[in-house]
């Protein structure tokens, strides 16, 4: 497992202590957490959760049924 060291100013620890106090982490997990949440290639749970929330949106075929077509193009 790799170490790596940071450097913070007063502001910024303090905001990093209290984050990771209130997700019952140690520093050193919560940063993991941060990096990992950053580098995932994936959408978060969170939104995830969101899909179809909206009742009331419209489908993508109803978005696109109200499309018109394209004009012709001008030869050039």
């Amino acid at each position: 497992m790799g170490q790596v060291t940071i450097y913070l100013d007063n502001d910024i620890e303090s905001k990093m202590i209290a984050a990771a106090k209130s997700a019952n982490l140690s520093k050193s997990k919560w940063i993991a957490s941060v990096i990992q949440e950053k580098v995932a290639n994936d959408w978060p749970q969170s939104v995830h959760e969101m899909a179809g929330a909206w009742g009331d949106f419209p489908s993508a075929e109803q978005i696109r049924s109200e499309d018109g077509f394209d004009a012709e193009r001008e030869s050039l």
